[in-house]
């Protein structure tokens, strides 16, 4: 087995949930406070003297303008979960650890994506575009590699007893003791440590050192998508948005991935201060979970919008995910090829057109020929089969509005062919349809009602 870690140092960072690293905030001291201390800070308010953990009654007399913001742990869980969701791309076997921590099993991954040393570049640049800075590490367990990405050494032994979430009245003792690092520790006597620290901390250590089993749970992705991000500032302009959305579209197609399946449609909706906000739909032509695809769609939607006021946050939503199973590329380019581009066509017609500009065409149950089609969006099915079929032949060219015709314009080759229908809906008809030459030599359609007037209703050629 071979498990990946990563850790989110910043994670609780209001920044961080705008896209942004704590460390960018400027020259202005910052600090994220949990039960009126300090629980986080930026490289401004460090230099200042705050610490994580002081009393911010402290940490305002080193630092008089320091800006603070809560800490928001449903929005780091919330962002923990897209993480992990995204991650079902690489492997099925994610597990969360609180607070700021991802752990992945990627044996199976390996080869499918060149290595590790390729997967991890892969991970890396995909946490970077999602806006996430992670420290990453791997090992033979998982709590290894989650105490190795939370200390950022590269062995096990060099890392500091912190890592391991030991009580504070037991670190102190170990720093009473001059033990520093867990190499330290574990050359402690084991009765010992069990006396006084308790067995519990043996037990991590054994579970890192993978002489005892760690059960863990995996995540399991949501059978429903909904994510929201705060924007660093107010945007005024739709071209700003596209960025934002492009890192909710990557998560979102993490969870497709991993659900091994496709939707037909997604919803972005714009938060406007005060206001209610402005959704933003994108359909699909047929089922997809391409995130580039996703963008340029939305790129078309956002071109034709114009704001009705600033927009402070997204919330990307779509439901009805269908299974979408990956397909193995062939040699030569075959019709399953042909069919996926030309789906995408429809959709990007559609996303610069409007929805009702592109249409496609189903048969309906209907004898009479101006009602036996309907025009339909593209992804729809075929429609039902008609009940009973024609008996004659029918031209692939129809009239909308059938032209009167003089009786030495044509001559009869076939016929008649009687169609009564319509008195259900107030459009009845009865017609007698022949096949007829006309003095140009086409081969036509054309009938006569009740004994009346001829008319041509279709051209076979």
């Amino acid at each position: 087995m071979l498990w990946i870690a990563f850790h989110l140092p910043h994670l609780p960072l209001e920044a961080l949930l705008r896209g942004c690293d704590p460390n960018q905030w400027g020259d202005e001291p910052w600090a994220v406070i949990e039960n009126r201390s300090v629980f986080v800070h930026n490289t401004a308010a460090q230099a200042l003297g705050v610490r994580s953990g002081m009393p911010l009654s402290a940490a305002w007399a080193l630092a008089p303008a320091l800006r603070t913001v809560p800490r928001n742990l449903r929005a780091e869980r919330e962002n923990l979960e897209g993480i992990a969701a995204w991650l079902g791309r690489f492997t099925p076997r994610v597990s969360l650890e609180a607070p700021c921590q991802v752990a992945a099993e990627v044996a199976g991954s390996l080869r499918l994506f060149g290595g590790l040393e390729r997967l991890e570049q892969a991970l890396r640049s995909g946490l970077d575009a999602l806006g996430f800075g992670v420290r990453l590490a791997s090992a033979p367990t998982a709590r290894a590699a989650l105490w190795r990405a939370a200390g950022g050494a590269s062995a096990l032994e060099d890392l500091r007893v912190e890592v391991t979430g030991a009580g504070a009245d037991s670190l102190a003792l170990l720093r009473s003791l001059g033990i520093r690092t867990l190499g330290e520790l574990m050359r402690l006597p084991r009765d010992g440590v069990a006396r006084r620290l308790g067995q519990e901390l043996l037990d991590e250590l054994d579970r890192a050192l993978g002489k005892i089993p760690e059960p863990r749970a995996s995540f399991v992705p949501p059978v429903r998508f909904a994510a929201r991000l705060e924007l660093p500032a107010q945007v005024t302009e739709t071209e700003g948005l596209l960025f934002a959305a492009h890192r909710l579209l990557v998560q979102l197609e993490g969870v497709l991935v991993a659900r091994q399946s496709g939707i037909r449609g997604f919803t972005l909706s714009l938060r406007h201060p005060g206001m209610r906000p402005t959704p933003v739909t994108v359909p699909l032509a047929s089922p997809s979970r391409d995130a580039t695809h996703f963008t340029v769609l939305l790129r078309e939607r956002l071109t034709q919008l114009e704001l009705i006021a600033p927009v402070e946050a997204i919330r990307l939503q779509a439901a009805d995910f269908e299974p979408l199973h990956g397909t193995t590329a062939s040699l030569f380019r075959d019709a399953h090829d042909a069919g996926e581009g030309w789906g995408r066509l429809l959709d990007r017609l559609a996303a610069r057109l409007g929805e009702t500009a592109v249409r496609g065409l189903a048969v309906h149950s209907e004898h009479r020929p101006e009602l036996a089609s309907q025009a339909v969006a593209p992804e729809s099915s075929p429609g039902a089969r008609p009940t009973a079929l024609p008996v004659g032949p029918r031209p692939l060219w129809l009239l909308e509005t059938p032209r009167h015709l003089g009786e030495n314009e044509f001559v009869l080759l076939t016929g008649p062919e009687r169609i009564e229908s319509g008195w259900w809906d107030g459009g009845e008809v009865r017609r007698d349809y022949f096949i007829a030459r006309t003095g140009d030599a086409s081969l036509v359609w054309i009938f006569r009602e009740h004994g009346g007037s001829w008319f041509l209703h279709g051209i076979f050629a």
